[in-house]
């Protein structure tokens, strides 16, 4: 208890936490094994190991995926083959489908479909692809477009702008 001395809070009833008495809960603290210090201790002989074998020598034990000299599991799967282009460059794809919310000769920028909720991100780079129709003119700005899209665009008598 705060700003009451020992014999007061023996007074009220309260007991005090002497830090000389703390001790941890019981389990919470066990002893290090001791290996290889004589069979008296329970641990020697063998010193846990078992007997011979590639595990109970000196430095022993297999690296992390051997199997024994046999053809390694991850050596042989395909998956794990190639590398990754660091040069790649990814876009965000638009169907013409989505473009449909926008009226008539509106310019369609990636601010714009950002804010229509058709991208998460406008400073990424934009695709328009094909699937779908166009029933109005629009003027679309994206950074590629695909043939059909290009010309279904330009069908329907909107303007294309590569950014």
């Amino acid at each position: 208890m705060r700003g009451l001395r020992v014999g007061e809070a023996q007074a009220y009833g309260k007991s005090m936490v002497k830090a000389h008495e703390l001790k941890p809960n019981p389990g919470a603290r066990t002893d290090r094994r001791r290996v290889g210090r004589g069979d008296g201790s329970g641990m020697g002989s063998y010193s846990t190991r078992g007997l011979k074998g590639q595990k109970a020598r000196a430095g022993g034990g297999a690296r992390r995926g051997f199997e024994g000299g046999q053809n390694p599991l991850m050596k042989g799967l395909p998956m794990l083959r190639g590398f990754t282009n660091i040069f790649r460059v990814e876009y965000t794809e638009v169907n013409l489908e989505r473009l449909t919310s926008f009226l008539p000769g509106a310019r369609v920028s990636p601010v714009e479909m950002q804010a229509a909720g058709l991208i998460k991100n406008a400073s990424l780079r934009v695709k328009v692809l094909a699937r779908g129709d166009v029933d109005k003119p629009l003027r679309v700005a994206a950074h590629r477009f695909s043939k059909a899209a290009r010309a279904a665009i330009e069908a329907a008598g909107g303007a294309v702008e590569e950014l």
